[in-house]
């Protein structure tokens, strides 16, 4: 079982900037693989970021490549995910998600989820 808890959604115009965070508890292994994902309304969940806890390796949606960065704070047990350049599409709810596993790029495989933040991107 793990607990995730998300923060640092909100509102924003577009082209500005947001970090989210996502920290981790109750667990006696650390998942191998955290990822950020998000469901616009009336849209799919969808997988946008992950990173390998262990390894450090990075995966990325094609539709945030180049603006959305994850990073992890192992000793805060805390994951990260800037997002640069926001445009209005990108507004959606982001949930904080754990695979124990892996392999980190399989959206599907992800097993533990937090209650999502909402990020507001206005044109």
């Amino acid at each position: 079982q793990v607990q995730l808890v998300e923060s640092g959604g909100g509102s924003v115009q577009a082209g500005g900037s947001l970090r989210l965070s996502c920290v981790a508890s109750a667990y006696t292994y650390r998942p191998n693989c955290m990822a950020w994902f998000r469901q616009a309304p009336g849209k799919e969940r969808e997988g946008v970021a992950a990173i390998h806890t262990r390894f450090g390796s990075t995966t990325y949606a094609d539709s945030v490549k180049g603006r959305f960065t994850i990073s992890q704070d192992i000793a805060k047990n805390t994951v990260y995910l800037q997002m640069n350049s926001l445009k209005s599409e990108d507004t959606a709810i982001y949930y904080c998600a754990a695979h124990p596993w892996g392999p980190c790029y399989s959206w599907s495989g992800y097993q533990f989820w937090g209650q999502g933040t909402q990020v507001t991107v206005s044109s």
